[in-house]
């Protein structure tokens, strides 16, 4: 009787615990720093999202995987937003090799003349040159192009369940990341800052996510985005911060990265900032990048909801922000 007494308490203790966990998780999922009106960021959304793109295989020029995933983000973005289109272009490599490029456009609320201009590189790099071991080899670039990708899918997902006063545009620029390869840096957005898919177009301003799905992942103060845009990395930081992500919104200096915001900003005269994983300025490093950075390591054992989470909801409350500020329809 005595062990039965025993038994029933362990239960009884088990059960109560067990409770009191599933009570703390969902506690967890609920408290999301989400602003209100704004829709809760699925992190396992973008997550799958990321898989599904890694699941291709590398999305480097000219491969079957760079043509399919394409594919894909043209099917995925033609599911939610109002319009969409791919805009094709080629480059010549310097040792005369022809690659086929295209930059996917979505726009939500096309009509709309306030607009938001949400970007990332969906290309992955030809080669792992910082892999010492082998760096001709190919790999899966889950944060290096899928992880802003994936964020942005769910995203486009989520405004496509509402109705908003304020349009946002999506793209997605190829060919990002081949520069040193005998390519350029950024020719996705070299070729649409100067042959934009809609005469005249123009943005408030912009946030292009670059890397922004790793484990415990930093995201400083990019130099060009504070050169062009001081604001606007101000309103993005403090967003992040407002939702409780101080952990990754750093108000710290980073490097100068020429990456796809800077021609938005050279060129198409857009403010844009990037949210970019990277070593703050003045911590002991070699290298601005973490060290998965162009290695076979980065893949999907790298990607963490969490950084997805954050980011994510830094951005529908950025969106959502901005939509309050407008007068009702």
């Amino acid at each position: 009787m005595r062990n039965r007494h025993i038994y029933l308490f362990l239960l009884s203790f088990l059960l109560f615990t067990c409770d009191q966990v599933d009570r703390a998780e969902t506690t967890t999922v609920v408290s999301t720093g989400s602003i209100e009106g704004a829709p809760r960021f699925n992190s396992d959304s973008a997550y799958s999202y990321i898989q599904q793109q890694v699941d291709f295989g590398p999305r480097s020029p000219n491969s079957t995987g760079h043509r399919n995933c394409g594919d894909f983000l043209l099917e995925k973005m033609g599911m939610y937003a109002d319009h969409v289109q791919a805009q094709q272009f080629n480059a010549t490599s310097q040792s005369g090799e022809n690659f086929h490029f295209r930059n996917i456009i979505a726009s939500f609320n096309p009509g709309a003349p306030r607009r938001l201009l949400l970007g990332a590189h969906w290309d992955t790099r030809m080669k792992a040159d910082k892999y010492t071991a082998d760096p001709n080899l190919s790999f899966d670039g889950a944060n290096d192009g899928a992880s802003g990708v994936g964020v942005l899918l769910e995203i486009a997902r989520l405004i496509s369940l509402d109705t908003l006063k304020i349009g946002i545009d999506i793209i997605f620029f190829d060919a990002e990341d081949q520069g040193g390869l005998g390519l350029d840096w950024c020719l996705g957005s070299q070729h649409w800052s100067t042959n934009k898919h809609k005469s005249g177009y123009s943005a408030y301003y912009g946030v292009l996510l670059d890397m922004v799905g790793a484990e415990n992942a930093t995201f400083p103060h990019e130099h060009y985005s504070k050169q062009f845009a001081p604001s606007i990395v101000d309103k993005v930081w403090n967003e992040g911060h407002k939702a409780g992500f101080s952990r990754y919104f750093i108000f710290g200096s980073g490097g100068a990265i020429e990456d796809d915001h800077y021609y938005v900003n050279v060129n198409a005269k857009i403010p844009m900032v990037n949210i970019i994983d990277m070593i703050p300025d003045g911590a002991d490093r070699s290298d601005a990048f973490k060290s998965y950075h162009h290695t076979p390591d980065d893949n999907m054992d790298i990607i963490s909801t969490e950084t997805l989470h954050a980011v994510g909801t830094t951005v529908i409350n950025l969106i959502y922000r901005e939509n309050s500020l407008l007068p009702p329809v």
